[in-house]
């Protein structure tokens, strides 16, 4: 009988599954291979509303590790601790780990310590910018890492310079190409839209996540304030979450006729309103690189991005925290004045496929 590839996925928060699905999806069609799906946080996480992942057509994940604190700190010590415990008990041959947070390096130094192959999904993500938590994860990760998954040409190219033996990196794809093709079909128009009136293709999509810009208030009002004013008569439609939704309804009030803060979105209805969006204004990579898989218009509220894919090929633009440079950008797209853009390398929703195949081959 041949041996079972046991493969233990961890996710540290609710974007990682939206990373993962398609990788459990391949799973599941393979032979010779199995995952339990491991989530770092708590099962009444409120971010993981009851549809997320019906939604992905996955299943919860198979632990729950419990660790919920705001101490990075604590966090890595606890997860550590809780991770340790479940490698104990469980036969793993390999443990994937998404993206770059305290959680996930947690994961990964664990993994590493108990001589267990590590495989870091979405490798070769850079900000170079030391001071942040998530840029020292990132370089944790990848020189822990036996696989590293990068999304494109430049991803590996930062691999490379940083030493990285070329039989350890591949370049898989952007796995959340593999989500928005799956599910084109799929999208659920919200009941919102009809409620606001909202045509598709004239209204703007603004998503905000980062603690830092909501820690600036006085940068972040003057960035609120030019979305609002630039954007005319155009409806911008807003479904935060949490400190987003507080913050923005208190810097806003009262707020413009134009601005429509909402519930937050399931996944299917958010892919909707993302792919029918006259643009998008996000402080989210992640959204960003759906914008260019759609061709719809973006402006990212920082002043770096981990897919420079997404200015160099897509519809992807940097303003920074600069109101000035966000305001110029929203006149742009609203008057329909937008660079043309392709699709990079490898968008083509194979990425899941190709890391199943090189997990076979090389564990």
């Amino acid at each position: 009988m041949n041996k079972i590839l046991n493969v233990c996925i961890v996710a540290g928060a609710r974007p990682n599954f939206i990373k993962v699905a398609p990788l459990i999806r391949a799973i599941r069609q393979a032979e010779g291979i199995d995952y339990q799906l491991v989530y770092a946080g708590t099962a009444d996480d409120p971010t993981l509303e009851g549809s997320l992942f019906s939604d992905l057509q996955i299943d919860r994940p198979n632990v729950f590790l419990g660790v919920d604190c705001q101490s990075l700190n604590e966090l890595t010590g606890r997860v550590m601790g809780e991770f340790e415990k479940y490698l104990a008990a469980t036969p793993t041959d390999v443990v994937i780990v998404v993206d770059d947070l305290a959680s996930t390096m947690a994961a990964a130094i664990v993994t590493k310590k108990q001589g267990i192959r590590l495989a870091h999904l979405v490798a070769g993500t850079r900000s170079f910018d030391i001071r942040m938590p998530k840029e020292i994860n990132r370089l944790v990760i990848d020189g822990l890492s036996d696989l590293l998954f990068t999304a494109g040409i430049s991803n590996n190219s930062i691999t490379s310079r940083e030493g990285a033996d070329e039989s350890r990196v591949f370049m898989v794809g952007n796995i959340l190409i593999d989500n928005l093709r799956y599910n084109h079909q799929r999208w659920q128009r919200p009941a919102v839209m009809d409620e606001l009136r909202l045509d598709n293709g004239r209204y703007i999509l603004f998503t905000l996540n980062r603690k830092a810009l909501m820690e600036d208030e006085a940068s972040l009002n003057d960035m609120l304030q030019s979305l609002t004013q630039k954007a005319g008569s155009t409806p911008i439609v807003a479904p935060l979450r949490g400190l987003a939704a507080q913050t923005v309804a208190r810097l806003l009030h009262p707020m413009p006729a134009n601005f429509h803060l909402v519930q937050p979105l399931g996944y299917l209805e958010f892919g909707y309103v993302a792919a029918h969006a006259m643009g998008v204004v996000t402080d989210s990579g992640n959204v960003a690189e759906e914008a260019t898989f759609n061709a719809v218009p973006c402006i990212t509220l920082n002043s770096y991005t981990e897919h420079i894919e997404t200015v160099k090929q897509g519809t992807n633009v940097l303003v920074g925290e600069d109101a000035e440079q966000l305001g110029l950008a929203v006149e742009q797209m609203v008057k329909g004045q937008w660079k043309k853009s392709t699709l990079p390398e490898r968008w083509d929703g194979r990425t899941a496929e190709r890391i199943v195949r090189i997990l076979m081959e090389t564990t």
